[in-house]
Formats: C-alpha cells, sequence, structure tokens
C-alpha cells in the first residue's frame, strides 16, 4: 500500500475523531506534527496539520501577510507538512498509511484551532519553550487552547523519552474525573506498549487552605493508606493488568508530578481544579504540568465514564 499523500481536504477522522496538530514551521511545532502523527497511527485514525495566518498581523519572518497572499503560503505550507511527514515515516514506518491533510486558515490562531477542535480526537501544540527561562515561555496558543479546547489537548515538550521501556504518568485523586482520567491514561499506555505509573501526591499538613489539586488524597493519611484506596480504584477501573504501578509520593501534587514524569513518554493529567471555583477552567496542577514538565502532556476534559451494561 502507497503513502496517502498530504491533500487539502480533511483527513478521515474515523470513530474516535482525527487528529489535530498546530503548525506555525517552528521547531516545536515541527515536534508538534511528528508526534501527532505518531498519535494518529496508534489511534488508526487521521492527522489534520492546521496552520493558522493572522491576516494583517506579523507572523514569524513572513512580515504582513495579506488575503491575497493566502493560497501561495497554503501551497507553501503543505510543502513544508508533506517534507515533515516523509522524514517521520522512515523513524516510524507504521505512519505511513496514516491520511494527512494540510489546512491553512485565516484568522485568531486560538479561536480557530478551538472551533476546529469541536469535532476532533485530539488537539496537538508545540510548548515553544526556550532555555531556562522556558517556564515563563509557554506559548499562547498553547496556554489558549489547553483550557478552551473541546477535546484533549497534547502539549508537546521536545526532550526525549528515557531509553528502554516506555512509560505514561498519570495523576490520581479523589475526584469525580479521576476514573476516567485513569482509564484514558491506560489506553493511552496500551497504544504505545508502555508501562503505566499511576502516582498519587500526599501533602503534609499546611495552615493555608489548597486551592486546587489534581493528585491529592485525603490530607494526612499514611502512605500505606493511600497506597491502598489507590491500589482498590485502579483494580475497579483497569481490572489486573500488568505493567501498572501505583507510586505514593510526599509533596505538592504539580512538583510530585513532573518529577515522577521525568523521562516518560507522556503526562496524562485531568484539567479541572478540584476546588470548583467560578471560572476557574483549568487546575493549578494542570496548568504547572503544562509548563514544567519535559514530556509530552495530555490535559483532559473528563467527561462522566459510561454506565456498564447489564
Amino acid at each position: 500500500m502507497g503513502t496517502p499523500p498530504v491533500t487539502g481536504e480533511p483527513a478521515d477522522g474515523g470513530p474516535g475523531g482525527r487528529v489535530l496538530a498546530a503548525f506555525d514551521g517552528s521547531p516545536t511545532s515541527r515536534a508538534a506534527v511528528a508526534w501527532a502523527l505518531a498519535a494518529a497511527a496508534r489511534a488508526r485514525t487521521g492527522l489534520e496539520v492546521v496552520t493558522v495566518l493572522p491576516v494583517g498581523e506579523s507572523w514569524g519572518e513572513a512580515g504582513l501577510l495579506d488575503p491575497a497572499r493566502v493560497d501561495r503560503v497554503r501551497a507553501d505550507v503543505a510543502d513544508h507538512v508533506r517534507a515533515l511527514v516523509d522524514g517521520c515515516h522512515g523513524d516510524a514506518p507504521d505512519t505511513a498509511s496514516v491520511p494527512v491533510a494540510a489546512t491553512v486558515l485565516t484568522g485568531r490562531p486560538v479561536e480557530e484551532l478551538v472551533r476546529r477542535s469541536a469535532d476532533a480526537g485530539l488537539l496537538v501544540v508545540g510548548s515553544r519553550g526556550r532555555g531556562a527561562a522556558r517556564s515563563t515561555l509557554l506559548g499562547s496558543v498553547a496556554l489558549g487552547c489547553v483550557p478552551r479546547a473541546r477535546c484533549p489537548v497534547a502539549v508537546v515538550h521536545p526532550a526525549a523519552p528515557a531509553p528502554g521501556r516506555a512509560r505514561v504518568v498519570v495523576g490520581l485523586d479523589d475526584t469525580d474525573d479521576a476514573r476516567e482520567v485513569l482509564w484514558r491514561a491506560a489506553a493511552e499506555a496500551g497504544r504505545m506498549a508502555a508501562d503505566l505509573d499511576v502516582v498519587v501526591a500526599r501533602r503534609v499538613p499546611e495552615h493555608w487552605g489548597d486551592l486546587g489539586s489534581a493528585a491529592t488524597p485525603v490530607r494526612g493519611e499514611t502512605g500505606a493508606h493511600a497506597t491502598w484506596r489507590a491500589g482498590r480504584l485502579v483494580r475497579e477501573v483497569l481490572g489486573a493488568r500488568p505493567g501498572v504501578r501505583v507510586l505514593v509520593e510526599t509533596g505538592p501534587p504539580a512538583e510530585v508530578l513532573v518529577r515522577a514524569a521525568q523521562g516518560a513518554a507522556l503526562l496524562v493529567v485531568g484539567s479541572r481544579s478540584r476546588s470548583r471555583l467560578s471560572g476557574m477552567v483549568l487546575g493549578s496542577t494542570a496548568l504547572h504540568c503544562v509548563v514544567a514538565a519535559r514530556c509530552p502532556v495530555l490535559v483532559l476534559h473528563p467527561q462522566p465514564l459510561p454506565a456498564p451494561t447489564a
């Protein structure tokens, strides 16, 4: 079977929805497209690479764009995407069968990507981190899309995973969303042929209130009891699944998760704040992980799992 061409038509999404990847020509967006292509291959779906041109505004080194030049830019983007995808096939032959579309839109990047995400299964964006100051330089597109997208969002940091068997790390807590986050992390681990590390953070008692958490058991409980509770939830959701470890660590949840995810292939977190404060659409732990983790971070906007059928 030949390699599907890069087209301008929307990629076939399959039952789970297509994968979207934001592309602006930067190195981090190129890494995002490569990661998205592999994710589409694992999910057996199509990939749509989306470039949004802010017409009338500066974009990269292209200077000022006007609508009359969009067609020329569209052809140039398709050529770049085709070369990038062809280069990925050499390292990952299983991506060769993924249908790929290159779409060029005009408008505001975050708004257009969020709108496009409504019927997608996954949106992938680059982190745009740079050097030692990377924590203050997460791209505005990534920060804008993570809380607003209508599908899960993967933020790709270009650091390579550690050698050896791949690991997926997920934060586990006692919120209503924990089961779906755990289930989705296990599904990703299965697609990656990776082990799954389920991480629970225990906090030492504090005088100040906790405004948000994505991986915190009841404060003050023992490590043994936290491990038992987490293990019970894992068995309820995943059954007797091999390759799953439950790790209980002491410290702030965000720091614990970022530390546990060093060298991992993926970190999975829920988007919501535990506090449910009005207007708080992205929890502090998820935000910290997106900014500080060195591996790709998958942020989920959980919905209730379907009820078991009789």
